[in-house]
């Protein structure tokens, strides 16, 4: 069994602390385990996700040097 993990921020402001923990507890999980992970983008929230939020989760996660193996995936485009 292959292990997968994901990360699924909201896109409603900047990666902060609490989400780079998350993000970074499942990386390690999945790397640790030879397993993969999933970076998922939650827009669902239309009214207060942003473009530019998406852009700083991302460049916080390369900041991160915190690589997906897939994805990322939107929400809102698996309806």
């Amino acid at each position: 069994m292959k292990i997968k993990t994901r990360f699924a921020p909201s896109p409603t402001g900047y990666l902060h602390v609490g989400g780079a923990r998350t993000a970074l507890y499942s990386w390690l999980f999945a790397r640790n385990h030879g397993g993969e992970f999933v970076l998922r983008i939650e827009d669902t929230d239309l009214e207060r996700s942003t473009p530019e939020a998406i852009e700083a989760i991302m460049d916080g996660m390369n900041w991160l040097s915190l690589e997906w193996d897939e994805g990322p995936y939107y929400q809102t485009k698996r309806f």
